[in-house]
């Protein structure tokens, strides 16, 4: 019964849904990814970290959370896990909570989004969120610079192999 084995691991292997993101090779500065382990060992989310500042922080973080991930359950007002990694990789330590959110129709390729805007009490974080077709919430968080609609072209599928371990 070796399909029954459990992984043991104490990070995922990855994820076992598609990661939609900025390519890795069209992006001019630093990437980094991370994935949310459960304790069983599956993939309860992926985020990506973009650095144009030459190490000196993240310009823009795009966090990928399928249905059922804790990182999805929030209180009211409280901040995405994308915007506390951006936070924390900035080293910024004062309190941001969300004032308003603003839903918008926006065109991804043949495909219509409707992307909630966050209004954030820091006001250089500019914060978007929509749900995929396969209930796999995409959140990209970004530092000092808007996120506009060219961004939404500039998006992918990364396939989950791109994220396996080993």
């Amino acid at each position: 019964m070796s399909f029954l084995r459990r992984r043991s691991a104490a990070t995922p292997a990855g994820p076992d849904f598609d990661v939609l993101a900025m390519d890795p090779g069209d992006w001019p500065g630093n990437l980094g990814a991370g994935l949310l382990p459960a304790p069983d060992g599956s993939c309860q989310g992926v985020f990506l970290r973009y650095d144009l500042f030459g190490g000196r922080g993240p310009a823009m973080i795009i966090g990928n959370l399928p249905e059922g991930s804790p990182a999805r359950e929030l209180a009211d007002g409280q901040i995405p896990f994308e915007v506390a990694q951006l936070l924390a990789a900035l080293d910024n330590d004062e309190p941001v909570e969300v004032l308003d959110t603003e839903d918008m129709p926006v065109m991804q390729g043949d495909n219509l989004l409707i992307v909630r805007r966050l209004k954030l009490s820091e006001s250089r974080i500019a914060c978007v969120q929509f749900d995929r077709s396969d209930n796999v919430l995409v959140t990209i968080a970004s530092w000092d610079r808007p996120i506009t609609d060219d961004l939404y072209a500039l998006l992918k599928p990364l396939p989950a192999e791109l994220f396996q371990q080993g």
